[in-house]
């Protein structure tokens, strides 16, 4: 296989602070304190990311600044336990951590933890006192559920008066998913006295892990650090032998939350998990009641998900675009092992009638660039990758005649650097594919040089707003080398590439496991020059997307790099895909998407969920709350109807892949004509 100088440029998304949880059990109850090791790991971190990270940015005043928010971001990002006094007492501290970190010295961060945790407790002390006095629902009262942009508490009865509210919420809530007020107070008391039971077991290690992240967090969003026990979970979540859902989970304001939906797992499968959901319930089986699982640690709830291969789990989740206080829908999974096998591209041929006349449309699904190194390797002549599969698929595809084909790379997160060189190659006879800049400024060229083009046919790429990384590069360089048509939304815009560094290499000596850092060393760039970092691939034809830039994505990340040019490569445009057909095809999908019903649906079911999403202010009135909920569930009744009586499916990415379908025919039509 050819380009595997690249090999060690993984660019995997979402390696992200995974199984990052400030809960960890542990006896200690008295005031944290950083350990020996921690200073030494804190050293060699600064050392590292100084000499090895992208951003060459100086570690000072501004920095520390920088990381000084994101520290208290990540210990009370809902202002909920801190107090406006806290944060002027801590205030003397933002342009410290510097030159404290430098040095090791980690009293700062260990001593806003310590407060963290006081109050914390104060709060969660005070839970079953606000619950038993109960809440009259008849008021017309509001909680504001997005309190990140909120000021701070002015006092502790500020405090107590927000906490009200905020118990209230979560009581009506439940009330409203059929527990009677006496049971949701039950689970509610039991939610947060074991929440207060998992505070008091904080550890060492989790302040400095937690801190750790924010110091590298400021760099790029991208570079984490990863305790000892957050990497045994990372390895065991990324093992293909793993038996669960194939979900990689982190622990967010005591809520658990997916951070990756690995390709070919129970989850991925089901087509109802994506990143940032959150599961706040789990059963076992198809009868067992659910477990609240909100404040639990992350180890608890993981060991309540995985389980034997064949056996049904049931998540309660709420959906990352819906708020807190919606309904939690309920999805049912069987547990599985994940597979190259079940991982691995796959086909299916459509009859559709275009014109007056019957085409047939190969769509090749693909879910990660994925590459069985340890196949390879031992020289195994039938080891799995991306290339191999989709080359065997288009030998199908043409010997069944299709008029053309579409490469769906919707929520493909990346993978292997090389399998998305060497992919593209199979719809090119040769060329540079991607360009990648390493810390010390050096570019090197991914080229596909064997001369071969296995498919040369019309070609559409699907994409969506979580196509990111190697998915970005083979889009891009369709897209460059006006080979295929872009379908879809705006991608991730993740053009960074990262490396996992264990700290063990460079702390030797130790009688304990150190952890790791992954650590992003080098940019991506399409072959014109542009990165695909913060703008991602912008379709040809671009669709209707749910997903907010400023939410979803990279441009979401304060700290993610910015977008540049370099030189661009040379390479030859083969120009199956002019300018001028773009636009036709273009005109063609503006006019379907003011005339197709089932477009202007989808169109209007995308406005309403971002309004939705908007709407952060919940009511606490039991009567409108209800009455929000009976709307709802109208509206779900009548696009139940709507889709009997017209026999479609109003399914966003169902609706997708039929304008992918839609634009393929009418650039074949269009070339024929």
């Amino acid at each position: 296989m050819k380009n595997k100088i690249f090999i060690n440029y993984i660019s995997a998304l979402f390696l992200i602070t995974l199984f990052q949880s400030n809960l960890w059990a542990g006896d200690t109850t008295n005031t944290l304190k950083p350990e020996t090791i921690h200073t030494k790991k804190a050293i060699a971190v600064v050392q590292l990311i100084s000499q090895l990270h992208y951003r060459k940015v100086p570690l000072d005043d501004s920095l520390s600044s920088v990381i000084f928010d994101l520290y208290t971001e990540t210990l009370d990002a809902n202002k909920l336990y801190f107090l406006e006094s806290d944060l002027e007492d801590f205030e003397k501290y933002r342009t410290r951590l510097d030159d404290d970190i430098q040095s090791g010295n980690l009293a700062i961060p260990y001593e806003m933890f310590n407060r963290y945790r006081e109050r914390i407790s104060e709060r969660l002390e005070a839970v079953e006192n606000i619950l038993n006095q109960g809440f009259d629902f008849s008021k017309d009262e509001y909680f504001e559920n997005k309190r990140d942009e909120l000021p701070w508490a002015k006092n502790k009865k500020d405090l107590q008066e927000i906490w009200r509210q905020y118990l209230k919420n979560q009581t009506l809530t439940l009330i409203l998913n059929g527990k009677t007020q006496e049971e949701a107070v039950e689970v509610l008391t039991k939610r947060y006295n074991r929440y207060l039971e998992s505070v008091k077991q904080f550890k060492s290690e989790d302040v400095f892990e937690d801190f750790m992240n924010a110091l590298m967090t400021a760099y790029d969003p991208h570079s984490s650090y990863f305790s000892p026990i957050s990497s045994d979970n990372f390895n065991i979540s990324m093992s293909n032998s793993l038996e669960g859902i194939g979900a990689v989970l982190r622990s967010e304001d005591g809520y658990t939350t997916i951070v990756e939906v690995r390709a070919g797992g129970p989850a991925f499968l089901s087509n109802e998990l994506k990143k940032d959901d959150r599961i706040i319930g789990v059963a076992q089986g198809d009868d067992g009641e659910f477990e609240d699982v909100i404040g639990w640690r992350l180890d608890e709830v993981v060991q309540k998900i995985r389980g034997k291969k064949g056996t049904v789990v049931r998540l309660q989740i709420i959906p990352a675009e819906a708020s807190l206080s919606s309904v939690p829908k309920v999805v049912r999974l069987v547990r599985d092992k994940i597979t190259f096998e079940e991982q691995s591209a796959s086909y299916k041929i459509i009859n559709q009638e275009h014109q007056g006349q019957n085409y047939q449309v190969g769509v090749i699904e693909l879910p990660s660039f994925y590459f069985d190194y340890e196949g390879y390797r031992s020289g195994d002549p039938n080891f799995k990758s991306t290339t191999r599969d989709v080359a065997r698929i288009l030998d199908t595809l043409k010997i069944a005649e299709v008029d053309g084909i579409i490469l769906d790379l919707r929520y493909n997160g990346g993978g292997s650097l090389t399998e998305a060189i060497d992919l593209t190659g199979l719809f090119i006879k040769n060329g540079p594919v991607v360009q990648v800049k390493d810390f010390e400024g050096k570019v090197d060229l991914g080229m596909d040089d064997d001369g071969k083009q296995l498919y040369d046919g019309p070609l559409v790429v699907m994409v969506n707003r979580f196509s990111a990384s190697a998915s970005e590069i083979f889009s891009g360089a369709i897209q460059d080398y006006q080979r295929g048509v872009i379908v879809g939304e705006q991608t991730y815009g993740k053009g960074t590439v990262q490396q996992v560094i264990s700290l063990d290499r460079y702390l030797t000596g130790e009688d304990q496991e150190l952890g790791h850092i992954n650590l992003t060393l080098a940019k991506f760039y399409r072959v014109t020059g542009s990165s695909t970092q913060h703008e991602g691939v912008t379709p040809d034809i671009e669709l209707p997307s749910p997903f907010d830039k400023d939410i979803f994505g990279e441009s979401a990340e304060p700290s993610a790099l910015r977008w540049d040019e370099i030189r661009s490569a040379s390479f030859q445009r083969v120009e199956d895909v002019s300018a001028d057909l773009v636009n036709k095809l273009d005109t063609e999908y503006q006019q379907r998407l003011a005339s197709n019903d089932q477009l202007m649906r989808l169109v209007e079911d995308i406005e309403e969920m971002k309004a939705d999403r908007k709407n952060t202010l919940v009511s606490l009135n039991e009567e409108i709350r209800r009455q929000e909920l009976e709307e709802a569930k109208a509206k779900e009744e009548e696009r139940k109807k709507l889709e009997e009586e017209n026999n479609i499916k109003y399914d966003l990415d169902d609706t997708y892949l039929e304008n992918g379908v839609e634009v393929l025919l009418e650039m074949i039509d269009q070339k024929e004509g």
